[in-house]
């Protein structure tokens, strides 16, 4: 990790800290660690939109996301499924948490999506990969699921540090 993203993930860090830690309560310095991990991917466009189809084209669209992680529509394995359902879970938490007024701008299918509820439930479809090279990971993604609603808030907090640009 260069010198620049190394500074910029500790300040994520520090701030996601403050935020769930210090005001929220919520005293875990997994999800503390993921979620500043999380920001400083998606500090690029291209982190946010990473998901691509079959043909190479970048997904935007949730309900498009959520059929490519499901192996009964388009998820070619159940790590395909595992790797979509965790960056649903994040590109929702990001967005809910970071820039909730851009969720209007959504494609229409996904503005009667709950953002909360599927947020939640991609991150606990990733918790049950609880064996081999994901074992590790698994209780992170159970604790995101269920403090989703927090973390999303503990975001919406960080956005607050950035500058004053709450909503």
């Amino acid at each position: 990790m260069n010198e620049s993203i190394h500074a910029i993930n500790m300040w994520f860090r520090e701030a996601v800290h403050a935020s769930l830690w210090d005001t929220l309560g919520l005293k875990d310095e997994q999800i503390e660690t993921y979620l500043g991990q999380m920001l400083v991917e998606f500090l690029h466009f291209d982190g946010i939109y990473k998901l691509r189809d079959e043909s190479g084209r970048p997904i935007k669209a949730v309900t498009e996301m959520v059929a490519e992680g499901d192996v009964r529509l388009k998820a070619s394995s159940f790590e395909r499924e595992r790797e979509v359902h965790k960056h649903v879970g994040d590109f929702l938490l990001f967005w809910s948490g970071m820039f909730p007024e851009q969720l209007q701008t959504l494609p229409a299918p996904d503005r009667v999506i709950d953002c909360e509820k599927q947020g939640a439930y991609s991150y606990y479809v990733v918790s049950t990969f609880d064996h081999g090279r994901y074992a590790d990971e698994a209780p992170v993604f159970r604790k995101l699921s269920e403090e989703f609603e927090a973390c999303r808030l503990g975001l919406s907090l960080v956005r607050r540090q950035l500058g004053g640009l709450a909503s």
